[in-house]
């Protein structure tokens, strides 16, 4: 590979930050117009290196190199101007502004007297549309679109400022199959135009879609890059990890008990409508089903987060009235919520006060917090769980997205509840933690707990359940066992085709 194939080239970088080495001089090269695939497991410096690159942390030594000079970018504008954007998982976009403004925010079209040229932003929002070859009016606010819509008005606003260096940070974690293969679709047609763009994710059947070649990173260290077409998925994870993984899905049989959880004609006008399925002791039931389908609102429902206007729940046996959270939890359910950064945790608390909120009241005394009980309780969540964090005082908000997990398993483990209501367990962390959540998940049925699990990944479901339900458009499609279940059964009735697979209750 000769230097004018290059785009981006990293040399010995390196990234201390207080008593963490990030990045310990990392080295390799990206090539022009390729799409690159960057993978590891949480905490192995993905996030750490991308975020030199675009600006927004600064080196502690090495040298990154873009286009055959030497940048040292203090800002993401900085970056941004000369070429490299960088779309995240939470999307960097104003809800209120339209599409357009939202596309040439900072630098608007204008006339000679400094008045903005709205007709011609808008002009100029709608080519970006049709070079991108997707249907979005330039004119609709931002608020109003789905998540891949708004993917496409970030891929738009990089674009409408020359960028070279499209970044891309787990761009599937929440988008639908369909929208899924538009994405790879825009990819593909970017590179073709001489777009490079660096892939972030870990799942990584996407890499063998779209990307060429592969780098994996591991505790902060360069491990290798590979050609996709070269390698076998099990090898990377091999590098991921540093070990051979024997068992992605490790879920050990239990015997299931007695009725736990029953649900029994749960609606919620436009939302859910007539869900029923009951849960026994020491069992996962599996709730499959597109994006929208009503999986997370029902669970939210059964949590006390939104109301339902008919429909009964019993536990263990008794019908149970839920309002809110806390009556959810005086009745022994837990909630794993699908955005645990918004509202599985409180960032900016500590691993010992995350741990300890759902405690409090068994750990206080006359309105006091006992410390020494509190610790000792955290202390024992972090070595069960593995939680790597350099204290129990680090702030939730440096751990990588794994450990941030556990410690929302943590917390809820801690308090010993009968029902554990899991949306999206292992969504958007690497195939190592992953593992571990499945091990915890084990754990919690071994003991007696029951699992509700809320997954879009089929794998997943497919391999953790003992039972599955299908939802479609806020309503329960059918019902598979174990032995029943397969990816075609599931994808059947989860678009509607009921009469070939399901066992209605």
């Amino acid at each position: 590979m000769g230097e004018d194939d290059v785009i981006l080239k990293f040399e010995n970088v390196t990234k201390r930050f207080p008593g963490v080495l990030a990045l310990d001089n990392v080295s390799f090269a990206i090539r022009k117009g390729e799409v690159h695939a960057l993978v590891g497991e949480n905490g192995a410096g993905k996030s750490t290196l991308i975020k030199i690159v675009t600006g927004v942390y600064q080196k502690t030594s090495g040298e990154v190199i873009f286009d055959g000079k030497p940048v040292h970018f203090l800002t993401p504008h900085e970056a941004l101007r000369n070429g490299i954007a960088a779309i995240y998982q939470e999307f960097n976009l104003i809800p209120a502004l339209t599409v357009a403004e939202n596309i040439f925010m900072g630098h608007h079209f204008t006339r000679r007297n400094f008045i903005v040229d709205w007709g011609k932003m808008r002009e100029e929002a709608r080519k970006l549309m049709e070079f991108l070859d997707v249907d979005i009016d330039v004119d609709a606010q931002v608020r109003d679109l789905g998540v891949a819509k708004k993917q496409v008005v970030e891929i738009a606003k990089a674009l409408s400022l020359n960028a070279r260096v499209l970044i891309m940070d787990e761009p599937t974690a929440t988008l639908a199959q369909k929208e899924i293969e538009g994405l790879f679709r825009i990819i593909r047609f970017l590179k073709g135009k001489g777009v490079t763009v660096i892939y972030i994710s870990h799942r990584l059947e996407e890499i063998y879609e779209v990307c060429d070649r592969v780098t994996v990173l591991r505790d902060g260290r360069y491990v290798g890059t590979r050609n996709v077409k070269e390698i076998k998925v099990d090898e990377i994870i091999r590098m991921m990890v540093g070990r051979e993984v024997v068992e992605k899905f490790p879920r050990v049989a239990h015997h299931a008990g007695e009725e736990v959880l029953r649900v029994e004609n749960l609606t919620r006008h436009g939302v859910l409508e007539n869900i029923s399925f009951s849960v026994r002791k020491g069992e996962i039931l599996g709730i499959a089903g597109m994006v929208g389908s009503g999986r997370t609102e029902l669970l939210r429902a059964i949590y006390g987060l939104d109301p339902i206007d008919a429909g009964k729940i019993y536990v263990k046996g008794k019908e149970v009235h839920i309002h809110s959270p806390l009556e959810a939890i005086n009745h022994g359910i837990a909630l794993l919520p699908e955005e645990r950064k918004t509202q599985g945790l409180v960032l900016l608390l500590s691993v010992l006060d995350n741990l300890g909120l759902p405690l409090l009241p068994s750990l206080s005394n006359r309105g006091f917090v006992d410390d020494k009980k509190l610790t000792a309780v955290a202390q024992d969540m972090v070595e069960h769980m593995n939680i790597k964090t350099p204290s129990l005082l680090q702030k939730t908000m440096y751990l990588s997205g794994g450990n941030q997990q556990k410690v929302v398993l943590g917390k809820w483990f801690a308090r010993n509840c009968d029902i554990y209501l899991f949306d999206e367990p292992t969504r958007g962390i690497d195939v190592g933690a992953k593992i571990e959540i499945y091990h915890l998940m084990n754990k919690l049925i071994e003991r007696g707990s029951t699992i509700v699990m809320v997954s879009s990944e089929l794998p997943e479901i497919l391999a953790m359940s003992d039972r599955i339900l299908v939802m479609r458009e806020g309503k329960v499609m059918g019902e598979l066992t174990r032995e029943e279940a397969t990816k075609e059964a599931i994808l059947q009735l989860a678009l509607g085709r009921r009469e070939e697979y399901a066992r209605v209750e």
